[in-house]
């Protein structure tokens, strides 16, 4: 897969370097690019331009890529990328850092905006994960359609404890994805039954969230927060 990052800050670099580990080929654009930054990720192919010109991005290839990352730390320039990377180059996907949670409402399909990734909303997300056994937390929104993942840290007390997952009937259009047991990832079976504190995630979505914390007993006010 050919992966364009425009921003070769930590965060897009950080970035790249995951996927050049992952065997995908990535090309990190930047007006700053320069030796010293090249030479913190020299696995990855650099281009010193501004990434919100359409010369640039056609310098870019961008018409022959996979994937392209707004990863800078303007959320202005993250905005633009991304529309042009839909509407000129008719990029399959595209992923966009969002820095202030203010912005966030512009990051969708009207901007060209497949995923829009907001660090401070995963944070509070993963803090309130962190101290609310027993509530329903919303941890990552898709942009495309309503689709949402959140999680719930099962209490003692709950009723699907020690249930087998195969008897177990969940809200139309919801999927337990994974559970997090002992610091452990598993991969859920029929065959499985849920222990306290097992940390469930969903896929679901935002008119399910409702159907799925009354079943599962969950306080939905993380959901309100998230």
């Amino acid at each position: 897969m050919r992966v364009v990052i425009a921003g070769a800050g930590s965060v897009g670099r950080s970035i790249g370097r995951e996927l050049i580990g992952n065997g995908h080929q990535v090309l990190l654009v930047d007006k700053d690019a320069d030796e010293a930054r090249i030479a913190r990720l020299p696995a990855a192919s650099w281009l010193a331009v501004d990434a919100c010109e359409i010369s640039s991005l056609q310098e870019a290839g961008l018409a022959d890529c996979d994937v392209v990352v707004a990863a800078t730390g303007d959320d202005k320039v993250n905005l633009v990328v991304s529309l042009l990377a839909k509407t000129e180059f008719g990029v399959p996907r595209t992923v966009a850092r969002v820095n202030n949670p203010k912005n966030e409402w512009m990051f969708d399909e009207s901007w060209g905006v497949d995923v829009a990734v907001s660090t401070p909303r995963l944070m509070t997300a993963l803090v309130e994960e962190a101290v609310s056994v027993g509530d329903l937390v919303r941890i990552f929104e898709f942009q495309q359609g309503s689709a949402t993942m959140v999680e719930l840290t099962l209490p003692a007390d709950n009723p699907y404890v020690g249930r087998r997952l195969g008897d177990i009937t969940f809200p139309p259009d919801t999927v337990l994805t994974g559970i997090i047991r002992d610091a452990r990832p598993l991969t859920p079976s029929e065959d499985d039954a849920l222990e306290a504190l097992d940390e469930l995630l969903f896929l679901t979505t935002e008119e399910m969230e409702e159907a799925l914390a009354q079943m599962m007993g969950a306080r939905r006010s993380a959901i309100d927060q998230a």
